[in-house]
């Protein structure tokens, strides 16, 4: 069914603050982190909202309560954007291994998807159409040190699918 899948991500619960604590990156701490560039900005307003998930697609973009209260995997950074410049990201993994990421340009601050206002992008840049792409397509590694990635966002165009600005 066309847009079951980007369209259940306006309506999953979420809890502001879960994962947050455990997916700020702090300066000079080691260990397993992801530094994010974000590329194809729409605009500058609104908030960036980047969340790591376990690497399958049970879990990928789950209700983080659900996740928490099994005991997997859930971040989650929230950032202001800044007016100019190069936009960067961090969030910290439990370990090294495979992530699912994901990117939400949150451009009316409502903390939720909105399919006709907001952006998303996914680890791996996978190809957005109405569904959410699988674990494997939005995941990246990582060892026991930072690793780099860039994550391009993509915004509705036309009536079925989702493209980077100019795309």
């Amino acid at each position: 069914m066309i847009g079951v899948g980007l369209l259940m991500l306006a309506h999953v619960a979420t809890s502001p603050d879960l994962g947050k604590a455990e997916g700020q990156c702090r300066p000079g701490e080691p260990g397993p982190a992801f530094l994010v560039r974000v590329e194809g900005l729409k605009d500058r307003v609104g908030r960036l909202k980047l969340e790591l998930y376990p690497a399958n697609d049970h879990d990928f973009l789950q209700d983080d309560n659900v996740l928490i209260e099994e005991g997997k995997t859930f971040r989650r950074v929230e950032s202001t954007i800044p007016r100019s410049g190069p936009v960067d990201l961090c969030i910290r993994a439990p370990g090294p291994g495979r992530y699912a990421l994901t990117l939400l340009h949150d451009r009316d601050s409502n903390r939720k998807f909105g399919v006709t206002v907001d952006g998303i992008g996914f680890a791996g840049n996978p190809r957005l159409g109405w569904a959410k792409p699988k674990a494997a397509a939005a995941a990246a590694g990582i060892g026991s040190g930072p690793a780099r990635l860039t994550i391009v966002l993509n915004y509705r165009s036309g009536l079925f699918s989702f493209r980077p600005i100019g795309g």
